[in-house]
């Protein structure tokens, strides 16, 4: 399709080439009156002559022979080094002597995949799924974070700065080699793969009675957004793979599922979330105690639930639910 300021459209092209070629027409009189340049007249007039009507229309920019186009065989070892060593533009110039920009360029003609969208393990190209509805899986996973100590932990406050707040916080534990531990908070999490909402709660472990006590409040929960659930997800983990943990899904009519082995990229939304947890809210800013992380959890699950953009959705989790979009400002 033409420019926005190209003076002829394909149309007007045949009508020129025609007036010249048919009519009689001097180029500079058919140039003044379509308002362009005798060449670009020529020009018309040449490809109608020669191609006819099709020659009217726009042809690509790309050069027909390209001389100093990098050469087949360092092509192919570009190529080879992305498939088989998954490295990057930049690395693949070092190795091979050749600018970043000249290793771009060959892996973009070659439709070669992103890096981010291969899968680490095998370099195959990651397959990505989403199910239908809502409620149709549930993804199921915990995270351990340490405490913060009063006063601050190490991340804002240095190393001994933070080893003296953890010391003289109350309620701390001692190690056999003399140092304060505060223990770790639990994140227990239930995501809908269908319109990524997300429920989270912190506890003090990841027992299966805590895990399966956590899951009954989750369903609830969903329940209460209308979101009828049908299967859940887990990992492998000791308290998802008890007898108790099962008997509440049975008891509950959800189906389990569970990830293959050393293969956490299949609950890969649930783990997705968390790190988006641990940027946006458990190290968003310094936090002074662990009491003021926590007293930030819900106001962030409310944003990330109903107000958040997810990218890869289009809009936010409550937007996909039904009837739920617009009632929490």
């Amino acid at each position: 399709m033409p420019h926005a300021n190209a003076p002829l459209t394909e149309r007007g092209r045949l009508r020129l080439a025609r007036c010249v070629v048919d009519d009689g027409w001097s180029l500079r009189r058919a140039a003044d009156r379509f308002q362009v340049s005798p060449t670009t007249a020529k020009r018309w007039a040449d490809r109608y002559q020669s191609e006819g009507a099709a020659g009217m229309r726009d042809r690509p920019s790309r050069p027909r022979h390209s001389p100093r186009r990098t050469p087949r065989p360092i092509e192919r070892r570009v190529l080879h080094l992305r498939r088989s060593q998954r490295l990057g533009p930049v690395r693949i110039g070092w190795r091979l002597g050749l600018p970043a920009s000249t290793c771009h360029a060959i892996l973009r003609r070659a439709g070669a995949v992103p890096l981010t969208h291969l899968d680490r393990a095998t370099a195959e190209p990651v397959r990505r799924y989403e199910h239908e509805a809502p409620g149709d899986l549930i993804h199921v996973d915990v995270k351990k974070l340490g405490n913060i100590p009063d006063g601050g932990g190490w991340r804002t406050q240095g190393r001994a700065q933070g080893k003296l707040n953890r010391t003289a916080t109350t309620g701390h534990r001692t190690d056999r080699f003399g140092g304060a531990r505060l223990g770790y908070a639990y994140l227990h999490t239930a995501l809908d793969d269908h319109s990524r909402l997300a429920y989270t709660e912190i506890l003090a472990d990841e027992t299966k009675e805590t895990a399966t006590a956590f899951w009954r409040r989750a369903h609830a929960w969903f329940a209460g957004h209308g979101i009828s659930i049908a299967r859940v997800l887990t990992d492998n983990g000791s308290c998802y793979i008890s007898r108790l943990w099962r008997e509440t899904c049975a008891e509950l009519g959800v189906t389990v599922k569970k990830t293959r082995p050393y293969r956490p990229q299949t609950n890969g939304k649930v783990e997705r979330f968390h790190r988006t947890l641990a940027d946006e809210w458990a190290y968003s800013k310094p936090y002074t105690s662990e009491n003021a992380r926590r007293k930030a959890l819900p106001r962030f699950l409310h944003t990330y639930n109903h107000h958040r953009y997810h990218s890869a959705i289009g809009g936010s989790p409550a937007s996909r639910v039904p009837n739920l979009s617009g009632q929490n400002t």
